[in-house]
Order: C-alpha cells, then structure tokens, then sequence
C-alpha cells in the first residue's frame, strides 16, 4: 500500500492530484493539508 501527503489541497493543482490519485491508487492512503485563512482580503480575491 502506498501513502500519498499532498499540500495545497484546496488549490486547483493540489485538488486535482489528489483526485488523480483517488482515482487511479485505489488501495493507497492519501493525506491532504491546506492553510486556510484570511491573509489575503476577500475583495481582493473578488475583484480578479
């Protein structure tokens, strides 16, 4: 069995290889961690 720790799950890289590879590694474990906080203003994010 393999293990898989990604980081930047909640990124769109990070959320798409953690996918890939729930998909194609069916009998491994795989850990995501993200750093979710408010560093950045929520305008900012909307205005881009």
């Amino acid at each position: 069995m393999q293990q898989f720790f990604i980081t930047g799950v909640a990124g769109f890289i990070g959320f798409h290889t953690t996918l890939a590879l729930l998909k194609q590694k069916k009998d491994s474990i795989v850990v995501g961690i993200d750093n979710m906080n408010a560093y950045y203003d929520v305008e900012l994010k909307k205005n881009d």
